[in-house]
């Protein structure tokens, strides 16, 4: 856990604005991506915590400045990293709303809570009459895996009391569980056209996890059902062969490598339905899948200096995934996973 956290603060001090890139084998440190700084906000605050390294939080609130000072006119945040000038985007937004909610909370400040409410606005105004984001998402098409917007849309409602909030994440829900097949699978999970038919399991852990979250905040045992209807493949998988694919079909037939992000996102969302039911197999699949990953994390001195205390997007890191990549959000969601072993970690 030291190391993961050293890394974040490796990776927020190469970039040189205060936020955080990602570091590829051959292009080096990437800019500063508004998304994943976002939510790893909460990572930070919680590690300054467990840790007791009061200077984790300190720059958990430098990242949050300079997010302040990228938000859009609109009340979003850009798609992709700074330079590319791309359009706001409602997924990344909705992580940005977490870093903002937990700086907040934190310090008691209210630019914070004023630019989440700004950010809540706009995705409140850009939604589709069926519930969905599509035009104003990634891709220009919509994704089950945006219950992870809905989430912290109604963590902003439990903070403000704006039932705008509350209903534009219960109208997006409502149209994610018609996407679930009988056998737990999500149609239009992947973050790619081409390959939509066997999403990758990063995106299909955002699903469950939103769900999980949304579940939870709305004390709704029907979106807990679902949540543990797409987890339940996927646990048992991991427990029988004790390795997962990178992609997995309609089903459950999997196909390319290991993404260390989706498995660590996964060990949080077994914890979290854990909570709930079949305690012992979930922990017992989140015990195992957090040996592995830190069996994949670098934390030896050799290997690229850059790399020390992360993990590669892909195992082996020529997967197809952030290949030769050492993405900050797979580092993020390791630091989670592994505060998950100690207690409940952010959301």
């Amino acid at each position: 856990m030291q190391g993961a956290a050293d890394w974040l603060c490796h990776a927020q001090d190469s970039n040189g604005d205060g936020g955080m890139g990602s570091y590829h084998l051959v292009t080096g440190w990437g800019r500063t991506y508004p998304e994943t700084t976002g939510y790893i906000i909460p990572t930070m605050f919680a590690l300054a915590d467990r840790l007791e390294r009061p200077e984790l939080a300190q720059r958990a609130v430098q990242a949050a400045e300079v997010l302040l000072k990228l938000q859009r006119a609109d009340g979003g945040w850009q798609g992709g990293r700074v330079g590319e000038e791309r359009s706001s985007v409602v997924f990344n937004t909705a992580q940005v709303i977490r870093g903002m909610l937990a700086v907040h909370q934190r310090t008691k400040d209210d630019r914070y809570l004023r630019a989440a409410r700004r950010a809540g606005d706009w995705i409140v105004s850009v939604q589709e009459a069926d519930g969905t984001w599509g035009r104003s998402n990634f891709m220009g098409v919509a994704r089950v895996y945006d219950s992870y917007v809905d989430a912290p849309l109604l963590q902003l409602f439990g903070v403000t009391g704006e039932d705008l909030y509350k209903q534009a994440a219960v109208r997006n829900l409502e149209w994610v569980i018609t996407k679930q097949q009988p056998n737990g699978w999500f149609a239009d999970a992947d973050n790619t056209i081409r390959h939509n038919d066997r999403p990758i399991i990063h995106t299909i852990a955002y699903t469950i996890d939103g769900l999980a979250d949304c579940a939870y905040l709305l004390n709704d045992v029907g979106l807990m059902d679902h949540a543990h209807r797409a987890a339940e493949p996927l646990r048992d998988i991991f427990l029988r062969d004790d390795r997962l694919n990178g992609r997995y079909d309609r089903n459950w037939q999997g196909s390319e490598a290991l993404i260390t992000t989706g498995c660590a996102q996964l060990c949080i969302a077994w914890e979290k339905l854990a909570q709930h039911t079949e305690a012992h197999a979930y922990r017992t699949a989140a015990v195992r899948m957090r040996m592995l990953l830190v069996e994949l994390q670098l934390r030896s001195s050799e290997g690229p200096v850059h790399g020390r205390g992360a993990v590669t997007g892909s195992f082996p890191f020529w997967g197809r995934y952030e290949k030769f990549a050492y993405p900050n959000w797979a580092t993020k969601y390791l630091a989670d996973a592994l505060l998950w072993a100690g207690g409940k970690a952010p959301h």
